[in-house]
């Protein structure tokens, strides 16, 4: 599907907005995770991507199906909204169908934009400190992503999904630490070299302050 829509009726509510996104960067397309209210009513949390106005969305299909949302509620990338539990593969289809209207095959793809790479010597306190003063980030001033190529010096699990990096760009003498988060499904396994996408930022562990990529994307090398 292009509009995806998930429930099971273990999740909480406070936990579906966290499952929508999650989900959302994985797949590169709006998700929709529902929790139960009650024995007949469910509540979703909306997460969307570029080119489609998840609130807009919604409002389409409920005047195109009247009735079938109870109420609903948001802005262009997150939303909320409740259906009877009886409806929801009817608005799982409805949804979907609403996403294709705003999305291609192609767009599912999805796209990293780069600011380009950044040589080994800015890989440091430096650089990371001037980032993260010139926040803040956000919506329309998004924090500057680079890519490149790294030597993989060590790797292990953290937190059962998060991956802790030890990497070397191409001419440097001393690796810098990296993080990706939720990382464990899709890291290239046993890949001494890796290409990736990443920001820069400060890590503060222990009173010590050092320079950490956080990884948004990695490929074989």
């Amino acid at each position: 599907p292009f509009g995806l829509c998930l429930f099971d009726p273990d999740w909480h509510q406070g936990v579906v907005g966290i499952v929508a996104s999650r989900i959302k960067e994985r797949l590169n397309r709006p998700v929709i995770a529902f929790a139960a209210d009650g024995d007949n009513t469910l509540k979703g949390s909306a997460r969307s991507v570029a080119g489609v106005h998840i609130r807009d969305a919604l409002e389409a299909i409920a005047a195109r199906h009247v009735g079938l949302l109870n109420k609903f509620g948001g802005h262009a990338m997150a939303a909320g909204l409740s259906l009877e539990r009886a409806r929801f593969d009817e608005f799982r289809a409805a949804f979907d169908h609403e996403v294709r209207r705003h999305l291609s095959a192609e767009d599912l793809r999805g796209t990293i934009l780069s600011d380009g790479p950044l040589e080994s010597a800015d890989l440091g306190l430096d650089l990371a400190r001037e980032l993260r003063g010139a926040g803040p980030w956000g919506q329309g001033f998004p924090e500057p992503i680079f890519d490149g190529e790294f030597e993989v010096v060590s790797s292990r699990v953290v937190g059962e999904t998060h991956m802790k990096l030890s990497l070397r760009a191409g001419g440097a003498t001393q690796a810098v630490d990296a993080i990706a988060f939720n990382a464990v499904d899709y890291w290239p396994k046993g890949a001494k070299r890796v290409r990736l996408a990443y920001k820069l930022d400060v890590n503060w562990f222990r009173g010590l302050e050092t320079a950490q990529l956080i990884v948004e994307y990695a490929e074989a090398g």
